[in-house]
């Protein structure tokens, strides 16, 4: 994507999340901010329990934020809104579960698990509309129109994930959080998964956050990669200048703990651990986010800034 074109759809600016209340108060995020460009897939990538869902769950207004905002095409989104944008706000943006078991109502069939949003918003002229839509949508995941009057017990979990999947384009969202969509499917369906989000986004101009724990899915999907770390941001940068160049010693444990499909070299390979104790000392210098160029955003004190610029402009 050139530079001159693109445009910021959705901002988080200094945003915090905390959970519970006093001496039980838990941040579970700490000053992130980031921007996604009109059209991208930007991942969020990190280990369990970094804060990944909670972003994500915090742009889709499930999660209040404690601290900072969150805009979308430039209109504060996080807080109170009014009924109305509140309502533009849930048409635009879709959000696709990790657990597609979970996320589906039991109760219900498929027709009407992809017709609620159609319902809630009345995005169709009659009933035949309504169906001619559903029909086509169900069929551009990959399912069969039969599978509509069926419920979600009845199917495995990728048929369940294209079921989750056709709720939400049905909607014609702009942007979609999908957090960590493929993580509960086998490795074939997997990439069944990712290729019909890419088919998506280049016939509809989608705009994806993809959340996900492991770097060598995020590779084949994304354009930028940003990777959090116990609710901070670690690095930020392009896709293929991230794997030539893993700044942060978080980024290199993530790349360090990629499974190598070669049984010897992945025995005879080592893992690097993070230990932030050991690696970095902040009692002096204190930290921040900081653009060492070339869209290349790494997190450390001043002179570890210094010694980042040296690894990757070799000064």
């Amino acid at each position: 994507m050139d530079t001159n074109e693109k445009k910021v759809l959705l901002s988080i600016q200094n945003l915090d999340v905390v959970f519970g209340r006093g001496k039980k108060a838990f941040k579970a995020v700490d000053n992130v901010s980031f921007d996604i460009y009109k059209g991208e897939t930007l991942s969020l990538v990190g280990e369990s329990g970094s804060g990944k869902t909670t972003i994500g769950r915090a742009i889709v207004r499930i999660n209040p934020c404690s601290a900072g905002a969150i805009y979308y095409d430039g209109k504060k989104i996080s807080g109170k809104l009014s009924r109305k944008d509140d309502r533009e706000v849930i048409r635009k943006i879709q959000m696709i579960f990790q657990d597609p078991a979970a996320s589906l109502n039991e109760r219900a069939t498929i027709e009407y698990i992809i017709s609620e949003g159609l319902y809630n918003f009345h995005l169709y002229k009659d009933d035949k509309d309504r169906i001619a839509k559903i029909e086509k949508i169900v069929k551009d995941v990959g399912l069969l129109p039969e599978h509509l009057t069926r419920y979600p017990h009845e199917f495995s979990g990728g048929q369940r994930q294209r079921v989750g999947l056709a709720r939400s384009i049905v909607m014609e969202p702009e942007f979609i959080v999908a957090d960590e969509p493929i993580s509960a499917l086998d490795v074939s369906i997997r990439a069944q998964v990712l290729n019909l989000l890419k088919k998506f986004q280049q016939e509809r101009g989608l705009t994806y956050l993809f959340i996900a724990h492991d770097l060598s899915i995020v590779r084949f999907i994304s354009d930028r990669i940003v990777v959090i770390y116990k609710g901070r941001i670690m690095e930020i940068a392009e896709t293929e200048e991230l794997f030539a160049y893993p700044l942060h010693p978080y980024t290199k444990s993530l790349i360090s703990a990629i499974p190598i499909p070669d049984p010897i070299i992945e025995k005879e390979k080592k893992l690097f651990v993070y230990n932030p104790s050991e690696l970095h000392d902040y009692s002096v210098e204190k930290p921040s986010l900081v653009d060492i160029g070339n869209g290349h955003q790494v997190f450390g004190s001043p002179s570890e800034i210094e010694k980042y610029k040296k690894i990757r402009f070799g000064e």
